[in-house]
C-alpha cells in the first residue's frame, strides 16, 4: 500500500503544478500585459481559470496531508527548515485568492481595485517563485539537521542560487501553462494570436530558465545532469518532452487547443519525472550526506494502509466531480478540434 500512497503524492504534486500553475500563471500573464490589454486579459482569464481556481489548492492540501500522516519525519523536517519560504508561499496564496475574489466579485467598483490588482498579480508571481525555491531546496543538500544557529538552520537551507533558479523556472512554467490554457478560451482571433505569442514567449523563457538551472547546478556541484541523463528513463523523458515542444510549436495556429493543453501538461509531467526518478525514493537530500526516503521514513503500516484506502475511496468521489466541474465550464468554449 505504500506505493499507492507514493503514487498519490506524486500525482497530487503534478496536478498542483499543472492546474495551480495555470492558475498562478494567469496573474503572471497580467503582470506582463500592457495597460491597453489588461482589461481584455482579465475578462478572458476569468473564463479560463474559472474551472480550476477554486479547486486547485485541493491538490496541495492532499500532498501536505499525505506527508503529515504517512511520512511524519519528512513533514517535520520540511516544515521546520523550510518554514520561512513555506509561510511566504502560503501568504501569497491567501493574498492572491483574497484579491481575486474582491476585485472580481465586489459589488462596488471603486479605488480599492487599484489595491486588489497589484496584490493579485505580484502574489501570483511570488507564490510559484517560493514553491520552486522549496522544491529546489530539497535536492541541494543545503538542509542541515545539525545546524546550531538560526542562519544555517532557517536561512541558508533555502537561500541559494540553485533554489532561486528553480523558482524562476517555475514562474516561467506557470506563465506558459496559463497562456496555453487561455488560448482556447479566447473569443476573437486577435486575442488568440496575442496569447499564442505569450505562450511562445513563456515557453522560450522556460527553456532559458531551465538552462540557467543546469548552469547553476554545475557551479554548485548538484548532479542534475546525472539525474537527467544518467539513466535511460531520464533520457527517454527528456526526448519525449523535447518532441512534445516541437509538436506544440507546429500546431500553435491550428484549432487544436485541447491538444495544446495536453502537450503543455505532458511537458510538466516529464519535467517532474526527470527530476524525481534518479534519486527516488529519496525526497529530501540532507547536507550531512543522508537523505529522507519515502520508503524508510514511512509511518506505521496500519496508518499507511488506512491512508491508502482513504485516498483510493476519496478519488472515487473527487475525480468525477472535478471532471464534471471542468466540463461544465467548457460547454461554450471557443471553437476547438482535437
Amino acid at each position: 500500500m505504500i506505493y499507492v500512497v507514493i503514487a498519490f503524492l506524486w500525482t497530487s504534486i503534478l496536478l498542483y503544478l499543472i492546474l495551480g500553475g495555470a492558475d498562478f500563471g494567469a496573474g503572471i500573464l497580467e503582470l506582463f500585459t500592457s495597460d491597453a490589454n489588461k482589461t481584455k486579459t482579465r475578462k478572458t482569464m476569468y473564463r479560463a481559470i474559472g474551472p480550476i481556481w477554486e479547486a486547485n489548492h485541493m491538490w496541495l492540501i492532499i500532498a501536505i496531508v499525505i506527508l503529515f500522516v504517512g511520512f511524519p519525519s519528512i513533514y517535520t523536517t520540511m516544515s521546520t527548515f523550510m518554514h520561512i519560504p513555506l509561510v511566504l508561499m502560503l501568504l501569497g496564496i491567501i493574498a492572491r485568492g483574497t484579491a481575486f475574489t474582491f476585485r472580481h466579485y465586489d459589488a462596488v467598483k471603486d479605488e480599492m481595485q487599484k489595491i486588489y490588482n497589484p496584490i493579485f498579480v505580484y502574489s501570483s508571481f511570488v507564490t510559484p517563485l517560493f514553491l520552486g525555491i522549496i522544491a529546489g531546496s530539497t535536492v541541494t543538500r543545503s538542509i542541515n539537521p545539525q545546524a546550531n544557529n538560526f542562519l544555517d538552520a532557517y536561512i541558508f537551507s533555502w537561500l541559494n542560487a540553485f533554489s532561486f533558479a528553480v523558482g524562476l523556472f517555475t514562474v516561467a512554467i506557470c506563465g506558459f501553462l496559463a497562456a496555453v490554457f487561455i488560448i482556447g478560451q479566447t473569443q476573437e482571433q486577435s486575442e488568440r494570436e496575442r496569447f499564442i505569442r505569450k505562450a511562445k514567449a513563456f515557453n522560450i523563457m522556460a527553456v532559458l530558465a531551465g538552462a540557467v538551472v543546469f548552469g547553476v547546478s554545475f557551479i554548485e556541484d548538484i548532479p542534475l545532469t546525472t539525474w537527467v541523463f544518467g539513466s535511460w528513463p531520464g533520457v527517454a523523458a527528456f526526448i519525449l518532452a523535447t518532441i512534445s515542444v516541437i509538436v506544440l510549436w507546429s500546431i500553435w495556429h491550428k484549432p487544436y487547443t485541447n491538444t495544446m493543453r495536453f502537450l503543455a501538461g505532458f511537458q510538466v509531467s516529464m519535467i517532474l519525472f526527470i527530476t524525481t526518478w534518479e534519486h527516488y525514493p529519496n525526497i529530501v537530500l540532507l547536507k550531512n550526506g543522508d537523505a529522507l526516503s519515502l520508503l524508510e521514513e514511512q509511518g506505521n503500516a496500519k496508518t499507511i494502509d488506512a491512508l491508502a484506502w482513504a485516498l483510493l475511496l476519496g478519488s472515487i468521489f473527487i475525480l468525477p466531480t472535478l471532471v464534471y466541474l471542468i466540463y461544465s465550464f467548457q460547454k461554450n468554449p471557443a471553437t476547438d478540434k482535437t
